[in-house]
């Protein structure tokens, strides 16, 4: 396991987490209890559907790659594209968010009062749903780890999860604390981060 494929995993897991990460500050946000059992719940949900699909587009890519060898050479750009792709639309979405953050922040304040009436416990349907719905861009990431062996597969994307998790703690915990007024800026953060990786991976792949 070289260090280049370490820091890189680490790289994309922040930049994938970020959308986890902003619905962890909701999350944070909503929830009357915060024991440490439920904050390691909601953050392993995320952390495990965050391990599982760049693991599920591996397989799918890998498949692909072995049985038609032409395919190979398109990785890099494919990967470039992915990641430029899903990168730029969390930017955007990051801006976006920026723009109406005071309102949102009210917004939200108000749904959590009102909540708080109730019982504001994440039903596990819910949690699941978010799980899956933060992780689907991570199926992209099988594309770029394709040249990667099983084992290293494995090993980037629990790199991934584990980087998830700790981030979506901190996501819960600032939540609480400080409301959703970082979701935005967190957005933008990932999305620099993976258009960085795209282009990396775009540059080693075609000239190197």
């Amino acid at each position: 396991m070289t260090t280049e494929l370490i820091i890189t995993s680490i790289l994309l897991g922040a930049g994938l987490a970020m959308d986890a990460f902003s619905v962890s500050l909701a999350d944070g946000l909503g929830e009357k209890e915060l024991s440490a059992g439920r904050v390691l719940t909601i953050a392993g949900t995320f952390a495990v559907f965050q391990f599982a699909m760049p693991v599920a587009g591996w397989l799918l890519v890998h498949t692909a790659a072995e049985r038609f060898t032409a395919f190979q050479a398109f990785i890099p750009w494919i990967a470039l594209v992915l990641l430029l792709y899903i990168g730029g639309k969390m930017l955007i979405e990051g801006i976006r968010e920026n723009r109406s953050a005071a309102g949102a922040e009210e917004e939200a304040v108000a749904q959590t009062a009102e909540a708080s009436s109730h019982d504001a416990h994440l039903s596990a349907g819910d949690l699941l749903v978010q799980g899956v719905a933060t992780s689907i861009d991570a199926l992209s990431v099988g594309f770029t780890i394709a040249a990667y062996s099983a084992g290293q597969a494995v090993v980037s994307s629990l790199i991934i999860g584990v980087v998830t998790l700790f981030i979506c703690i901190a996501g819960l915990y600032l939540g609480r604390s400080i409301g959703t007024r970082l979701a935005g800026k967190a957005s933008v953060l990932g999305g620099v981060i993976l258009i960085a990786i795209g282009i990396e991976i775009w540059a080693r792949g075609v000239f190197f």
